[in-house]
């Protein structure tokens, strides 16, 4: 979400966007303005900086195990078994790969997309 909010303050996003569905899962999570963290990003802040800047303005102040099963929750996650969903999903796929069927959950997909698209071959 941070290098996808400097490319947008960058004018460099492309097709992907800032504050996007999936991105409203760490701001759920976290409890934190999308737009007050743009304005951080902005002013030129480090990742590090930006995450001094969670822990002071994030409305939940999570604790490592809480942080360790919501990551652990997110890597795992597959789409819902809901036929859009699922369509959706295996559209995007296929759109980088006709062969790849290891791709089982969303963040493989977002692993296969930022691969193809600075350049990798599926």
């Amino acid at each position: 979400m941070l290098d996808k909010g400097r490319a947008t303050l960058a004018g460099t996003n492309g097709q992907f966007s800032y504050n996007a569905s999936f991105d409203q899962h760490i701001i759920n999570f976290l409890g934190f303005d999308p737009a007050a963290l743009l304005e951080q990003l902005a002013t030129g802040k480090g990742d590090s900086e930006i995450l001094e800047w969670l822990k002071a303005n994030a409305h939940h102040q999570p604790v490592p195990w809480e942080i360790e099963q919501w990551s652990d929750y997110m890597v795992r996650r597959t789409p819902d078994s809901d036929a859009e969903t699922l369509y959706f999903f295996y559209r995007r796929v296929r759109s980088f790969s006709k062969t790849r069927e290891d791709i089982k959950t969303w963040m493989d997909l977002i692993d296969l997309d930022d691969f193809v698209t600075f350049g990798g071959q599926p």
